[in-house]
């Protein structure tokens, strides 16, 4: 079973829609993944404004950033 996720992003946001669309096939088979609008805390804001998309493992809290494919998910939850 592949690990939980966080996608950290915010409404309005083009690239994080792309992303969405990318983790939709990996979703489809057994993803978990946990939208987080960072719109909502100001520390999230600072932490990940410039950054987003980012999908962050909840197991080991490793981060992948923008751009990614779906290819390169599977990898990173190896």
């Amino acid at each position: 079973m592949p690990p939980e996720c966080q996608l950290f992003g915010t409404l309005g946001c083009h690239l994080c829609e792309v992303a969405e669309v990318e983790l939709m096939p990996l979703i489809e088979h057994g993803l978990l993944v946990e939208l987080i609008d960072i719109g909502e805390n100001e520390t999230l804001v600072e932490d990940y404004g410039l950054r987003i998309p980012v999908l962050r493992r909840v197991d080991t809290g490793a981060e992948l950033d923008w751009p990614f494919d779906a290819e390169q998910v599977v990898v990173f939850l190896k």
